[in-house]
């Protein structure tokens, strides 16, 4: 059967009401949508990439504007199924001059309810890649169970397979973190980790090269470190490791940049470029998404990082 999915994404979704005021000053919230998997859903999509997304949604009143918002994206959502719990919501806000404000509600939100039925062999074999996040196995017991599942049913069926632990000590335990990491790393081809969160609290390694090391004596296959100290990405494969710097540091708000970096990193390889290219390719994604406020609503388009990377200057 011939490919008809370039990418496929496990993952949450959450309401995102967002302000550049103190959230305590704000009389207006902007609204959207973010959740990291659907993050880089939207990045790889954004990119040019056929993407589906796969996740449970609240019959409640975002319901509409959420299944709307991602056929608009051009996301393939076939596989979203509804659930009679709540969508989750965050607020977030980065003030001139002050740090990042945020605040979630995310327990027992639909998502959580992902489990094995909605997991299909059929469908996961349409596409290339596999994209799920440490985020999504958080979510529920059952949610961990369809992770490792559509893992291993990828790798079956000759999918490429990535993962991103994405530890934040809000939502996860390094020991619990630790153990989500090692029911799928057997079945992951790449894998992207934070150096200030992943590499720290899950393997316990802080040295670059150990790290490479030790992940492909594991069998993973391409690692991307993102490594927020340097200012850069370290990408490993073919027994090599290569640094490359950010596109930007003239950054407003992070959240979801990293996840926004996987979708771009994910569409190029799939495209064609070697892994260090992608690196490059997703860092623009990235670097040009950190300068708006909010996980996806910043997130920018094809013709623009296109038009930078083909000229070849990366750092602005």
């Amino acid at each position: 059967m011939d490919n008809q999915l370039d990418i496929i994404t496990i993952g949450e979704s959450l309401i995102e009401l967002s302000s550049e005021e103190h959230l305590k000053d704000a009389d207006v919230l902007k609204k959207y949508y973010g959740g990291d998997a659907l993050a880089a859903a939207v990045a790889a999509s954004r990119m040019g990439s056929q993407v589906g997304f796969i996740t449970r949604v609240g019959e409640d009143v975002f319901k509409d504007y959420l299944l709307t918002s991602w056929q608009h994206e051009g996301l393939d959502i076939s596989q979203v199924k509804l659930a009679q719990e709540q969508n989750g919501v965050y607020f977030i806000s980065r003030p001139k001059g002050c740090g990042k404000e945020f605040s979630y509600y995310r327990k027992r939100i639909a998502p959580s309810k992902l489990s094995l039925e909605d997991i299909s062999e059929e469908y996961i074999s349409k596409s290339k890649v596999l994209y799920a996040s440490g985020v999504t196995q958080s979510l529920s017991l059952s949610a961990k169970e369809a992770v490792a599942e559509a893992f291993r049913l990828a790798k079956k069926n000759g999918l490429i397979t990535a993962y991103d632990p994405n530890y934040s000590s809000l939502i996860s335990t390094p020991e619990t973190a630790r153990d989500d990491f090692n029911k799928v790393i057997s079945n992951i081809d790449i894998l992207f980790m934070s150096a200030k969160y992943d590499t720290v609290n899950i393997l316990e390694i802080n040295s670059v090269e150990n790290i490479m090391k030790h992940i492909w004596d594991m069998g993973v296959g391409t690692i991307v470190i993102k490594a927020s100290p340097k200012g850069g990405y370290y990408t490993g494969y073919n027994g090599n490791i290569v640094f490359t710097e950010f596109y930007t540091h003239d950054v407003i708000d992070t959240t979801c940049s990293g996840d926004a970096f996987n979708g771009g990193f994910l569409h190029a390889l799939t495209h064609g470029m070697t892994p260090l290219e992608a690196t490059r390719f997703a860092s623009i994604v990235a670097g040009l998404q950190a300068k708006g406020i909010g996980a996806i609503k910043s997130i920018p388009y094809k013709d623009e990082v296109y038009a930078i990377f083909e000229k070849g200057d990366l750092n602005e």
